[in-house]
């Protein structure tokens, strides 16, 4: 599943063809994706001036002079793709603006999303309601995270990617992060000290700005929109590595938890 320095990095490549651009036709090639697509879509769109382009956790937000906000989120398989010479059979949203240049929003898997919101009213909207802060945003801080997690038995992994503390984290990152500050994915998250935390953070921080200049981590099916590939995977320290070595000498594991696949190093991550 695309994860944040994804859906940041398709934002930056949609802003140089959606920023200040006006809606000449939008068309809906079928009804849903994992829910149907808002029945007012065309109407709102069509003759709009899209005034920006930004993001909130793992979901894009295309904003309107029309005091509308569309919200899209990439599901499992989605991509936005760039004046396509043609459309493909999984183009499922065309956006063509006034100025002749066209992006296609290709799903195959169908697990995206596209909504519209009052721009004014987006901390309203279901899914952002109850979000944590941003990991890049200067909210998310070390004093914020050792009292947010006070007490907690649960893991740091697990809490990490409770988008109700930190909005936005995936497993990818959250691996990664952990590896940089030398923190065992299995602590308990109330044990781990203030100072640990201000390491921590600093952690995720590099983490995602890094893969955001690769362009994201291109595993299956992601594609930045003007085609190429993220190539941050080929940075990974432990991610997917199971069983090689790691720059400490120790020896990448995985384990599983909540449904995920953890990657980690128990010689350098002891605490």
């Amino acid at each position: 599943m695309p994860e944040l320095p994804e859906v940041e990095t398709t934002v930056r490549g949609l802003r140089p063809v959606l920023d200040g651009a006006t809606i000449a036709a939008i068309e809906t090639r079928r009804g849903d994706l994992r829910r149907p697509f808002p029945p007012e879509l065309r109407q709102v769109m069509t003759g709009a001036t899209i005034t920006a382009l930004g993001r909130r956790a793992k979901y894009g937000l295309i904003d309107t002079d029309r005091g509308q906000t569309m919200i899209f989120h990439l599901g499992m398989s989605g991509r936005w793709r760039l004046d396509p010479g043609e459309l493909l059979p999984h183009d499922h949203l065309v956006i063509d603006t006034a100025a002749g240049r066209r992006v296609a929003l290709n799903d195959p898997r169908r697990f995206g999303s596209v909504d519209l919101w009052a721009t004014e009213q987006l901390d309203a909207f279901p899914a952002f309601a109850a979000l944590g802060p941003e990991p890049l945003g200067p909210m998310l801080t070390g004093a914020y995270l050792h009292a947010a997690l006070a007490g907690r038995r649960a893991s740091i992994k697990l809490m990490l990617l409770d988008q109700r503390i930190v909005a936005g984290l995936g497993n990818i990152y959250v691996c990664e992060a952990l590896f940089l500050a030398r923190i065992s994915p299995k602590r308990a998250a109330g044990r781990i000290s203030r100072v640990r935390f201000d390491m921590l953070v600093e952690a995720i921080r590099a983490v995602l700005l890094s893969a955001i200049e690769a362009g994201g981590s291109s595993l299956r099916d992601y594609a930045r929109p003007d085609g190429e590939l993220g190539y941050f995977s080929k940075q990974f320290a432990v991610y997917g590595r199971e069983g090689e070595p790691c720059v400490c000498g120790g020896t990448v594991q995985r384990y599983a938890e909540g449904g995920r696949s953890t990657f980690w190093c128990p010689a350098c991550q002891r605490s």
